[in-house]
């Protein structure tokens, strides 16, 4: 067992089952034994591969959604860009570099990263050398100005709670021991107010998964996006609502099981964005409907800058950046998989690539 695993364990013994969310902080963001706080676990040569890593253009189409934006509400300056979860910075890299063709906003921009990890804070710095970064352990210690956010796969982190379905009640997953080892099982079954309305969508048996955390970073978000404008574009894999066991663990970019070697391995679970959306409209701003990754990179013109680019390249460089292409875009990759949401303020127009909400 994992030190962290060691840990857990005496702490499940002295004071019973844990819950699923609070399993997943420790194993997270432990400060001396947690998963981000401990490496670099983002790129080839560590557990997982974020759509940054695979390509430029990920980062270049954002960042021209962001301008379009930007100019759209009037060039506002200065402005806050910022970035949630921004893993080793070069999500934001690109966005900088792509903002450079905008006459004024990268001058008018002012950078801060929301992030954790001290360690990963150093990776960023090295990333974004040149720039006059700000960092921030939370969203809520952000400016207050107009606000340009970009949240790519930050939500999927965050713990969150199961609960499994029992007639009109709810059994909630928790770790426990079975004998030495960490082991996942419910608690008896409960009624749970917030749960109430699933009771129509549901059967028994059903999983759904709620992320505590996410609201109340949501509502931070849009009220400074209501107040001031700007945008926040949300990119992650997920759907509309929750239904199923989504929790999943992932270390050398297979699958792993999540209880094994508590802080070995990232932790996540599906995005419900309904919650976000609603969340967002609450705190005073608008939100798009759910689109699809592909669909949106598609309408922002990454199939023309791949084309572009495949111009200076040949051999493997060239079949490298038409897989990297398909994998950001096609539906049987992260096209369909992976979706967004834009949260904007409701006096502006939709940010370009989204589809208007239906509600």
């Amino acid at each position: 067992m994992t030190p962290l695993g060691e840990i857990l364990a005496r702490r499940i013994a002295a004071e019973g089952p844990m819950r699923l969310d609070h399993y997943m902080a420790a194993c997270l963001l432990d400060p001396r034994h947690g998963y981000y706080t401990t490496r670099d676990p983002f790129g080839r040569g560590g557990d997982f591969i974020t759509a940054p890593e695979i390509s430029q253009m990920f980062g270049e189409m954002l960042g021209l959604c962001l301008a379009q934006v930007w100019l759209d509400q009037g060039r506002p300056a200065p402005f806050t860009l910022a970035e949630i979860g921004p893993g080793r910075g070069t999500l934001m890299a690109d966005v900088l570099r792509a903002i450079h063709a905008v006459p004024g906003m990268a001058e008018a921009a002012q950078v801060h990263l929301v992030e954790a990890s001290h360690s990963l804070r150093e990776v960023q710095r090295a990333r974004l050398a040149g720039h006059d970064v700000t960092w921030h352990e939370s969203v809520e210690t952000l400016p207050e100005a107009p606000l340009y956010l970009l949240a790519n796969e930050f939500f999927d982190a965050l713990p969150i709670r199961q609960f499994q379905r029992a007639g009109a009640l709810w059994a909630e997953r928790q770790v426990g021991l079975a004998g030495e080892v960490l082991t996942p099982g419910l608690a008896p079954p409960t009624p749970y107010a917030a749960l109430a309305p699933r009771l129509a969508d549901t059967r028994d048996g059903d999983v759904v998964e709620i992320c505590p955390a996410a609201p109340a970073i949501v509502t931070a978000i849009a009220t400074r996006i209501a107040r001031h404008g700007g945008v926040a574009l949300v990119i992650d894999y997920g759907h509309w609502i929750s239904l199923g066991d989504t929790f999943q663990a992932l270390k050398d970019h297979a699958p792993c099981d999540p209880f094994a070697a508590p802080g070995e391995a990232d932790l996540t679970a599906h995005v419900a964005f309904a919650p976000l959306a609603a969340a967002a409209r609450a705190a005073g701003a608008r939100t798009s409907a759910m689109t699809a990754q592909g669909v949106l990179l598609e309408r922002l013109g990454i199939t023309a800058r791949a084309q572009g680019l495949a111009q200076r390249l040949s051999g493997e460089a060239l079949e490298s950046h038409i897989a990297a292409h398909r994998r950001l875009t096609h539906p049987e990759e992260m096209g369909q998989l992976f979706q967004t949401l834009a949260i904007f303020p409701p006096y502006a127009p939709l940010p370009p690539g989204f589809d208007e909400a239906s509600d």
